[in-house]
């Protein structure tokens, strides 16, 4: 999938609002997935899931991290995302399906903190990165 200039400009601007507050936007996105598709709850067995909790929070930041990397690469995701691809095919064997419904809980937390931000050029751009993000992540899997 190609990003257009456009696109990633989109892509910057959007991550460059988000700022500090990637962390809890992860977080966010992980609660909303886990209420929306309790399925995904089978791959965080050893977690507390309730509100609020450390370890949600904890994967959130985690989460958020790996998508400021991927921003700062946005003409390389497979070389910035190598090792996170790696560890969710071959350790955590987590679904690929998973990604896309987090990538759906993200783009929805986004909209519901920045809504004026929010255009349907940005949602675009922000799908397409988040769709690349997931392909990367899944590339290993075969």
């Amino acid at each position: 999938m190609v990003l257009s200039a456009a696109d990633k400009a989109n892509i910057k601007a959007a991550w460059d609002k988000i700022g500090s507050h990637g962390a809890d936007y992860g977080a966010e996105a992980l609660e909303r997935m886990f209420l929306g598709f309790p399925t995904t709850k089978t791959y965080f067995p050893h977690f507390d899931l309730s509100h609020g909790s450390a370890q949600v929070q904890g994967h959130g930041k985690k989460v958020a991290e790996a998508l400021t990397t991927a921003v700062g690469h946005l003409d390389d995701l497979p070389g910035a995302l190598s090792a996170l691809s790696d560890l969710h095919a071959h350790k955590l064997r987590v679904d690929p399906v998973n990604f896309k419904l987090l990538s759906h809980c993200l783009l929805v937390t986004l909209a519901n903190h920045h809504p004026s931000e929010f255009t349907p050029a940005v949602h675009a751009s922000l799908d397409k990165f988040l769709a690349a993000v997931s392909t990367v992540l899944t590339s290993k899997y075969r």
